[in-house]
């Protein structure tokens, strides 16, 4: 496993935004697992994100793109702090794009924030999290309303590794459904290879009993083979 990939999980642990327990998802499953960006609260906290989610772009789709879209309302300082490292780490000047949840009819009007999308930009999506692929129905429409754009891909921070609507696990679903590629910086298979059993700070935050649960989880909810 890369060694930033390590790093972004310790730092997920750190910023509380990886809990363990009992939780519902958005799409209703009860999980042992939960991730929720919206801990990221700092200016540190997010330049590193930043960076973190710049690097796994960058290794999947490279730079050659116009426009980061992050949907409201946890999309919008996910794409400002990636944005702003693309340009520090790999000298390139990405757009950032948001929508609105409600449309603006004064001012700057309109249902978009930030950048506007024009024909023929390359666009990559940017989530906290994708658990069964429901979000990007909203998201898409939303872009493709815009103008003759070209979505390229879509970057989360976490695969969940479990099944979206049908069999197959949710970013596959939508790689399949919608014809761009998905990645995230890390799964949750790496998540466990890195944490289970082992101290991190004093702290064993995968133990037995809570790799037992998320083998539960996913003998419900994982992708059959």
């Amino acid at each position: 496993m890369e060694k930033y990939k390590q790093e972004f999980i310790e730092f997920m642990v750190d910023c509380n935004v990886l809990k363990f327990g009992d939780f519902v998802t958005k799409s209703g499953r009860k999980t042992p697992f939960f991730v929720n960006t919206g801990f990221y609260r700092t200016g540190s906290q997010l330049a590193k994100l930043g960076k973190y989610y710049a690097t796994a772009i960058h290794d999947k789709y490279g730079v050659d793109f116009d426009v980061l879209f992050g949907p409201a309302y946890k999309g919008i300082p996910l794409t400002v702090a990636t944005t702003v490292a693309i340009s520090d780490m790999y000298d390139k000047d990405i757009k950032y794009c948001s929508n609105r949840k409600e449309v603006k009819d004064h001012g700057d009007k309109g249902i978009l924030l930030g950048s506007p999308i024009s024909d023929g930009d390359k666009v990559v999506i940017i989530e906290d999290v994708t658990t069964a692929g429901t979000s990007i129905q909203e998201t898409l429409p939303i872009i493709k309303a815009q103008g003759d754009v070209d979505v390229i891909g879509m970057v989360v921070s976490v695969d969940r590794m479990e099944r979206g609507q049908g069999e197959k696990s949710a970013l596959t679903e939508i790689q399949e459904t919608y014809g761009f590629k998905t990645t995230a910086i890390v799964t949750m298979a790496e998540v466990v290879e890195h944490l289970y059993n082992k101290e991190y700070k004093g702290k064993v935050i995968i133990d037995d009993e809570i790799k037992k649960a998320i083998d539960a989880y996913y003998d419900q909810y994982g992708v059959k083979q």
